[in-house]
This record gives C-alpha cells, structure tokens and sequence, in this order.
C-alpha cells in the first residue's frame, strides 16, 4: 500500500487537522452522533460522486467492504488516520471534508502542481490540478527520457486521453502497438491493458488526461 499520507507544511494545515481531530473525538451530548451522521453521509457522497463502489473504496484503502458500509451508516467510527487514508483515496482532506465555505478554485499556477519522479522506469509525473481525483478528469504532464515507460495499467473504468507536446512515445494497448508523434494525440477506453514508453533517442512530453481519475 502506498504511503498517502502528506507532511502538514503550514501552521493552517495543522489548525485544521486539529479541528477535525477535536470535532471527530467530541464527546458531549450527542455531538458525536450528529458528527458521525455528517461523515458517513459525506463519505458515501463523496464515493458516488467518484464513481466507485463499496468494495472498490475498500480495496484501495486496505480495508474491508463491510467496513466501508458500516462507516457510511454510522454504526463504526474510523479511526482518525483511518478517515485522512480514506478521503485522500476521495481526493480530499480534513480541511475541506470539514469546512463548507471554502471557495472553489479555477486557476492554478506552478507551485499548486505536485510531482513524482521515477528514476528507475525513467518518468515525471506532475498533477496539475491539486486533489484532483476528487473530480470528474485528472489531468497530469507526463515526461520520459529515452528508454523510459510509465507503468502498465490493467483494464479499468473510464476513459483517457493524451497529446504529445514533444517527441514520440509508442502506446501500448492489449497487443497493439500505436506510435504517437510531436502533435498528435491519442483517446482511448482503458478497455485493455494499456502502458506508455519512449524508445527514440530524444525525451517525450505530453498531457495525458483521465476521467475519472486513476493515476
């Protein structure tokens, strides 16, 4: 399993992980029914606005799907980590999961973007849309050196999309091979397995979009 939890870099961030613990923990009257009301009818939502099932939830988070029901039911409460682990999977956090007035946000500049390298397989990963897999795409630029791949994908929901914006990557789908140049592009179900490489001699850039999100 994936280490998804983040280093809380500013003091906000820990204002916030603070007020969820203590609005999650609250133990006077029946604050903590209503709390727990609120998070399971929110996670449910949250889960089939992403269009994925119980089980689906489940499996990417570790956990069982008879878990996952009883949380969206209120009969359990997750633990705290449990509950970060679980609306990261949903593409949020505490701070949104627990405020309703935060302004949506439309523009996003180079500093909201977050990158992963991969000096083994030879990729850049960066997201350029913040907590975007709590939306209905997730757009990301993708770099390989020569030599390089991205990592095959199984078969899976959705659909994806990519433009090359500089050299020529070989697309793999099933057991067709596709060869995609500077300026053109490539839209596909993920109906098959399906992986990406660069075997020219010069790096590859591009912009791969996938609805919903999967990376």
């Amino acid at each position: 399993m994936k280490n998804r939890y983040k280093v809380l870099s500013n003091k906000d961030d820990m204002t916030w992980l603070m007020i969820g613990i203590n609005l999650y923990y609250a133990r006077i009257g029946g604050a903590l029914r209503a709390i727990n009301m609120d998070i399971g009818e929110k996670i449910k939502r949250l889960r089939t606005g992403k269009q994925l099932t119980q089980e689906e939830l489940a499996n990417r988070c570790e956990l069982s799907k008879g878990f996952i029901s009883q949380v969206e039911n209120n009969l359990t409460s997750p633990s705290i980590a449990t509950l970060i682990d679980i609306l990261d999977i949903l593409g949020t956090n505490l701070k949104e999961f627990f405020s309703e007035d935060l302004n949506e946000k439309i523009t996003f500049k180079q500093d909201d973007m977050f990158e992963v390298e991969d000096e083994d397989l030879g990729y850049t990963f960066r997201w350029l849309v913040p907590n975007s897999q709590k939306n209905d795409m997730e757009p990301v630029m993708v770099e390989i050196m020569p030599g390089g791949r991205y990592k095959e994908e199984k078969p899976h929901e959705g659909e994806e999309f990519g433009y090359v914006i500089k050299g020529t990557l070989t697309l793999y789908m099933g057991d067709k091979k596709y060869k995609v140049k500077k300026g053109e592009s490539f839209y596909y179900k993920a109906r098959a397995n399906h992986y990406i490489t660069n075997e020219g001699k010069t790096p590859v850039a591009m912009v791969w979009v996938s609805s919903p999100p999967s990376f």
